[in-house]
């Protein structure tokens, strides 16, 4: 009934990702899971999967967008809509992607 708790080691693996696969063994720009397993206090291990981050080319977002962000948000919040709010954080943070098809 008062038994001890096992403390194994658990460990969880990622299978590569569609792009790693579409690459290929040769790929000059490979992205790599690894796995961190850290012990917290109560001798729990928790694995974490890490990845390079990603680096998004970003605008300077003005005040009106900055505004008609937020307000993308809560709408999305309010009607449920995830999407809606991914897009209003996106439009604050200036990663919306407007003004990237530039023609000279």
């Amino acid at each position: 009934m008062f038994g001890r708790r096992s403390r194994h080691t658990t460990t969880k693996t990622t299978k590569p990702t569609l792009m790693t696969r579409l690459k290929g063994p040769n790929a000059k720009n490979k992205t790599y899971k690894t796995e961190v397993t850290r012990h917290d206090g109560r001798h729990h291990p928790h694995t974490t999967s890490r990845t390079a981050p990603v680096h998004h080319r970003r605008r300077k977002p003005s005040m009106g967008d900055k505004f008609s962000g937020a307000m993308m948000r809560m709408k999305g919040s309010l009607t449920h809509r995830p999407g809606e709010k991914a897009a209003g954080t996106r439009r604050m943070r200036g990663t919306d992607g407007r003004g990237s098809r530039r023609v000279y």
